[in-house]
Order: structure tokens, then sequence, then C-alpha cells
């Protein structure tokens, strides 16, 4: 597995200041992003002084700052806000594979540690839950320094799959537990699996879900390079396609085409906001983008 950032002399601290200045505008966008149903007030804290407009309450003079002033002044507040994050991870088989130079499981990884540094910069606690086969490492969202490190040792260290599988559906129904309050919800894979829309929508009742589907130029485009073996990574299953064909080629660009609509179609259905993303693609450009947009449509 591949360091999140490459250099094997960089230590994590080193690896996570780099993430921290790219993330940055991430992180504005997050919080911008129009999921500001969920933020929870903590408390009022003071924001400073004003002078009086009339009609403003009275409670709220400033009484010293109005006899230093000789004129009067009112103290203005502000709501503490707090954003929840929590991140789903698919680390299974298939996850491995991808055709840019990256896998898709790389590319989750750093999606995930680009999150996890945002939230971070934002005070916000965040959570995360890795499964393959089974259910992996898991916490719930915890504000603070020391905890996102936590989670990044875990996003560059992670060794990888493990149990044959995929334990999706028992991540979400994991997630709605482990969450006690609204939040907004990362599911990051490649969905290639059954008996997620059930969970799916479930979670997607209680907090905002953002479904991120991890894809790869090969999806729906294939080289021609004549008749090439192709292995299922879950079951090990073996067949020879014969992509020097045109229309084996057409066939496989339409079947990737009308599953990805099928995939976005079922996210939207059940109240999530589908987002996909390539192996090729910049990770922090396309979230900044998708936050950025949803800011504009609000």
């Amino acid at each position: 597995m591949k360091k999140i950032l490459p250099g094997t002399s960089e230590s994590l601290v080193r690896r996570a200041a780099l993430l921290r200045l790219t993330t940055r505008a991430l992180a504005e966008n997050m919080l911008n992003g129009g999921f500001r149903s969920l933020y929870r007030g903590q408390g009022i804290e003071f924001n400073g002084v004003r002078e009086y407009i009339p009609g403003d309450d009275i409670r709220a003079i400033d009484w010293n700052v109005t006899a230093r002033m000789d004129r009067p002044f009112v103290k203005m507040f502000e709501e503490e806000r707090e954003l929840s994050v929590f991140l789903v991870v698919d680390c299974s088989f298939s996850m491995n594979s991808g055709s840019s130079g990256r896998s898709r499981l790389e590319t989750a990884f750093e999606t995930g540690a680009l999150i996890t540094v945002a939230a971070e910069q934002n005070a916000s606690p965040v959570g995360v839950v890795f499964f393959d086969g089974s259910i992996g490492f898991s916490c719930a969202p915890k504000r603070g320094l020391p905890h996102a490190m936590l989670l990044l040792a875990h996003f560059d260290q992670f060794p990888g799959t493990a149990s044959p599988g995929s334990a999706l559906e028992e991540a979400l129904n994991g997630a709605g537990k482990l969450l006690h309050r609204r939040s907004l919800v990362f599911v990051i894979s490649d969905f290639r699996v059954a008996g997620w829309e059930i969970p799916f929508a479930r979670l997607a009742e209680k907090h905002d879900v953002i479904a991120v589907c991890i894809s790869d130029v090969q999806d729906e485009s294939l080289p021609e390079a004549g008749s090439i073996p192709f292995t299922d990574s879950e079951s090990g299953a073996s067949v020879v396609l014969p992509t020097s064909s045109g229309r084996f080629r057409t066939a496989w660009r339409e079947d990737g085409r009308r599953r990805m609509e099928k995939w976005k179609t079922a996210c939207s259905a059940h109240s999530g906001f589908p987002l996909v993303l390539s192996t090729s693609d910049d990770p922090a450009l396309v979230l900044t983008r998708f936050f950025s947009h949803r800011e504009h449509l609000q």
C-alpha cells in the first residue's frame, strides 16, 4: 500500500502539514456547502461590540463601553457551531483495481485523509469505519488534532484487504449506531456489491450522506489490446475478453454508463448525494468543487 503522500523520509506530521495546505479551500467549502442544518449550537460566544441601533434589545447594551465612549454600544454574540463528520471507507478486494497509476483504494484513502484534515481545521468531530469482507477499525466522531493524527495513521498505514467480500451493508448499519446526532457522512466505495440501498436509505433519513463512488477510466473504456484475461478480485474467476472487437468495447462502454446512471439514481432516490471520483482525478479539487456547487445552489 502506498502512502497517502509519497516519500518514505517524511514523517506523518510532515504529511499532515502538507494536507492542511491542500485542504484550506475544502475546509471552508465544507462549512458553506449547503449542510447548515447539521450545525449544532454549542453555546453563545462573545463576538465584540457595535454602536446601538434603535430597536436593539436594551439588555444587550454594554454599559462599560457605553460609559467609556459616551454613546450606547451593544454586545454582539455568535452561536458556536459544530459539524460532525463520519467516513465509511471501503477496503475490499475490488478497490485494489485501477488503471491510472493509482488504485481505487489509494484514491479512497487520499480522499478520506483530505476530509479528515478539513474536518480538523474546522474543529469538527470526525469518525471512521474501515471495512472489507468484515468490519475493521472504527471509532465514533471526536475532535482535536491528536484524534485526526490517529485517523491519518490508519489511512497511511492500513495493511490492505484481508477478508474477501464486502461488508458495506454492515458498515452503514454500524455507522447509524455510532452516530447519536445528525452528521455529514461520506461513504467512499466502488459500490460493487448488492444490498447497500436499504441501510443507505435508513442512514440518509437521519444524516446527510454523500456517496463517493471511486471509478476508473476502464469502467467505461477499454484499450484495443486483443484478447485479455480479466480476473474477478473477489471470486478469483477469470475470463478472456475480446478488447479488439469494436462491438464488445461499445457494449462495455454502454453497460458502464448504465450502471453509473443506475447508481446515481438510486443514491438520489434514497436522499443521498452522489459524487463520482475517478482514480485519475485530484480528490481535493473534486471535493472542493462539489461543496462550492452546493453552496451556489442555496
